[in-house]
C-alpha cells in the first residue's frame, strides 16, 4: 500500500477551516449552524460527527479517504451499533445535507432524497428495541445486502439466505454471519445466543452444514433448501419468540 499523501495537501480546503467540521460548517450554508459538529483532535482533517436530535440514532461518522478526495458517511442505531445508513461522495456539501437530514430524525429515505448518495442498509429503525421487529429489520438488511453484493459466489449466498428466510422456523430467529457463514441467535444484539448450525454456500454452488462458522462436519448438499431444512431439523424444541440480547 502507497503512503497516503499530507491530509493537508488532498484535502487543502478543508486545511484552510482547520477541521473537517468547520469546513462541513462552511459548505452547508448556515444549515449546520446549531447542530453539535464535533472532530478529534488527533484527526482533525479526516474525521468529524454530527450529532442527532434521536435517542436511538448514534452520531452519523464522517470519514475523509486517505488515499483520495473523498468522503464516507455511516449512521447507526444507538442500541446494535449497525449501519443504517452509509454512502460514499466527493461532493462535502452533499455529505452536509445528509448530516442535518439525520441530526433532525427525518426518515431514513427521506435522507436519501436529501442526499442522493446516502445508501440505505435494508435495515429500519426500531426505537422501542422490540425485539421480533429488529429480528425483521436483520432479515432485511441481510437480504438486501446479500442482492447487492457482486462476488463471484453472490447467487449462492443469495439462495441461502433467502431459503433461510423463508423457513418460519428460522425467519423467527435472529440471523447474523461470521465470515459469510449464516448463524441465528434467540436473542438480539449485543446478546448473541446462538442456536442451530451453522450454513454457508460453497464455491461450487453446493450448501454446506457445520457446527463451526469453518466447518461443514454435519453435510453438504446440492441446494439450498435442502440445507434449510436439515438446519431446522437440528434446531432446539421450544425456542420461543426472540428475546432482548445484552
Amino acid at each position: 500500500m502507497p503512503t497516503p499523501p499530507d491530509p493537508a495537501e488532498l484535502y487543502p480546503d478543508v486545511a484552510a477551516y482547520g477541521s473537517l467540521a468547520t469546513a462541513l460548517r462552511s459548505v452547508a450554508g448556515g444549515c449546520l449552524a446549531t447542530v453539535p459538529v464535533t472532530a478529534p483532535l488527533s484527526d482533525l482533517l479526516l474525521s468529524a460527527a454530527v450529532d442527532s436530535a434521536l435517542p436511538h440514532r448514534e452520531p452519523l461518522q464522517i470519514t475523509a479517504w486517505s488515499h483520495e478526495r473523498r468522503w464516507s458517511i455511516r449512521g447507526e442505531d444507538s442500541f446494535q451499533g449497525l449501519a443504517l445508513i452509509d454512502g460514499r461522495t466527493d461532493d462535502l456539501a452533499q455529505v452536509a445535507r445528509a448530516a442535518r437530514a439525520w441530526h433532525d430524525g427525518a426518515p431514513l429515505g427521506d435522507v436519501r432524497q436529501t442526499a442522493p448518495f446516502v445508501h440505505l442498509t435494508g435495515r429500519f429503525e426500531v426505537p422501542d428495541r422490540d425485539p421480533g421487529r429488529l429480528t425483521e429489520s436483520e432479515w432485511q438488511g441481510m437480504r438486501q445486502e446479500a442482492a447487492e453484493l457482486e462476488y463471484a459466489w453472490a447467487q449462492t449466498y443469495r439462495e441461502l439466505i433467502e431459503a433461510a428466510h423463508a423457513e418460519p422456523a428460522l425467519r423467527a430467529l435472529y440471523p447474523f454471519t461470521s465470515h459469510w457463514a449464516l448463524r441465528f441467535s434467540s436473542t438480539t444484539r449485543p446478546g448473541l445466543t446462538i442456536v442451530g448450525p451453522c450454513l454457508s454456500a460453497n464455491g461450487d454452488g453446493t450448501f454446506g452444514m457445520g457446527t463451526g462458522i469453518i466447518s461443514q462436519d454435519l453435510g453438504r448438499f446440492a441446494t439450498a433448501r435442502e440445507a434449510v431444512a436439515a438446519a431446522v431439523h437440528r434446531l432446539p424444541p421450544d425456542i420461543g419468540p426472540t428475546r432482548p440480547g445484552g
